[in-house]
């Protein structure tokens, strides 16, 4: 990424989430653009006609760019159930069209086809499989010739083309309201009743978080959205942070010659991050999080699944 695409991804995530006075003419100023993208969202939700796949789907989604705890969500929504497959996108990832990632825990596929995220779902479900597609629909098949009995949607909200049960969550502060360009949201908030449940952070599910293998000295290095989303957990003893934008690849070099300079015992990453960094073998300290999800939400899910199936 060139410099000047960091500086607009700095930019907006601060107007986004962060806006100062200026940011927030700014984003008045963007607000009309805003209007036409969200009714053209609008217009696109309205006419699609939706598929039904013969197999029950899950769709954990949102309706803002950036973190929201989607993957830790899936991860702990995929750990109840047997045969479920989950279907993402791969962002972020340096291969394109169909690419099973792991099958019932075997892993198939290096991070650079599967992207961080898919990677992480991957490494944390031994009993369930992933397989990442560009095109949802082609992915959702893949899974089911392969015997899926339940798949998981990955950032599946917008994927209006698909018959679904659906999840929005949310997070706990959006200080901007508006449609992109001019905030950070992907179709216009008042969306949100069209999902089956809707979550807020710090409501219906909340962050835990330990750390494995803490240094004594240590040097965050991450690339998710939102890097400040960390700041309540991290531990003491980090004494510099180098920070990509979300879904970047880290360079082994750059790592050992920070950990050289701040004389660092280790690197402090998320499991996102961890999972790039496999092959360098450097010393890491893994921020491992995991979500503390109200017991209504799996009673909803189940409820799902067994109305499904009895129909």
């Amino acid at each position: 990424m060139s410099g000047s695409d960091r500086s607009l991804n700095v930019l907006a995530e601060r107007v986004f989430y962060h806006p100062t006075g200026s940011d927030r003419l700014l984003s008045a100023a963007l607000a009309p653009l805003g209007w036409l993208y969200g009714s053209g969202m609008w217009l696109r939700r309205r006419l699609a006609k939706r598929e039904n796949f013969g197999v029950p789907i899950i769709s954990v989604g949102n309706l803002v760019v950036g973190g929201s705890g989607k993957t830790p969500f899936v991860i702990a929504l995929a750990s109840r159930y047997e045969k479920v497959w989950i279907v993402s996108r791969g962002y972020g990832r340096r291969s394109r069209g169909l690419v099973e990632v792991s099958r019932e825990g075997e892993i198939h596929a290096p991070v650079e086809a599967s992207g961080d995220e898919a990677m992480e779902m991957a490494r944390s479900l031994p009993h369930a499989s992933v397989v990442v597609c560009e095109d949802r629909r082609e992915g959702i098949r893949y899974a089911r010739e392969a015997g899926a009995e339940l798949i998981l949607l990955d950032d599946g909200f917008n994927r209006v083309e698909i018959e679904k049960f659906e999840i929005l969550l949310e997070p706990e502060h959006l200080p901007n309201r508006r449609v992109l360009p001019a905030g950070p949201f992907r179709e216009f908030p008042s969306t949100a009743h069209h999902a089956d449940l809707q979550l807020k952070e710090g409501r219906d599910y909340h962050r835990m978080v330990r750390v494995e293998h803490p240094g004594r000295r240590m040097v965050l290095a991450t690339s998710i959205a939102r890097p400040e989303r960390l700041d309540p957990w991290l531990p003491e003893g980090v004494v510099a942070r180098y920070l990509l934008p979300d879904h970047g690849w880290f360079d082994s070099g750059e790592l050992k010659a920070l950990l050289h300079r701040y004389r660092a015992d280790s690197l402090l990453v998320t499991g996102k991050d961890a999972v790039k960094m496999e092959a360098f073998q450097l010393p890491l300290s893994v921020m491992k999080l995991q979500l503390e999800i109200d017991s209504a939400v799996f009673a909803a899910t189940d409820r799902y699944l067994k109305e499904y199936h009895a129909t």
